[in-house]
């Protein structure tokens, strides 16, 4: 079961736009991959260049199937800089986590991963109405963890040996989540970080 008016969502904001992943984003997705040999980073799962059509594929059949709502990440510029999800959705309740994200080097460290977040957390609240948003990552990613927290939301806890990693280790996955309550004084905090001078 998917969320309403999630088959061609896009979320547009001042430095980021997060539109429908297609096939069409494949060549800068794997030029964004390639810069930073992303792919090659153990804690994480990035497509490589030479993959991203596959892992564009598995995307869309998860977006088929009602589980997955698939972004491309584009900035400014309109080009294709990373991609990012909504994933484990729990329509019924409703409930989701905001996941399988990453963002080319060039493009981190900047209003593009904030302003995303700010979007996709402000949907999910404000037009889907969800419970709770949630947050996943390797315990030992801590880039992602730091900016899981930046964001505002708690840690729920560690799952200790989770899931299997590529190169075989297993990965103790570090849970967070924002709760609806919570989201008035995230989105304060979001939106300053993205008003505030620099």
């Amino acid at each position: 079961m998917s969320l309403p008016g999630s088959a061609n969502l896009t979320l547009s904001g001042r430095f980021v736009q997060l539109v429908p992943l297609s096939h069409d984003h494949a060549e800068a997705l794997s030029a964004a991959s390639a810069e930073g040999a992303l792919d090659r980073l153990w804690y994480t799962t990035v497509p490589s260049p030479q993959g991203m059509a596959t892992e564009i594929d598995r995307r869309l059949a998860l977006k088929a199937a009602g589980s997955m709502v698939p972004f491309a990440t584009l900035d400014a510029g309109g080009r294709a800089v990373g991609m990012t999800t909504y994933m484990n959705i729990d329509a019924g309740l409703p409930r989701v986590e905001i996941g399988s994200t990453w963002i080319a080097p060039s493009a981190q460290r900047g209003p593009v991963n904030t302003e995303a977040k700010r979007l996709m957390l402000g949907h999910a609240f404000e037009v889907w109405g969800c419970t709770a948003v949630e947050f996943r990552t390797h315990r030992l990613n801590t880039q992602s963890r730091r900016a899981i927290e930046r964001l505002g939301a708690q840690l729920d806890g560690i799952l200790r040996a989770h899931m299997r990693m590529p190169n075989g280790t297993l990965r103790d996955t570090a849970v967070y989540s924002i709760t609806a309550p919570e989201w008035p004084a995230v989105r304060s905090h979001l939106d300053w970080q993205l008003e505030r001078p620099r």
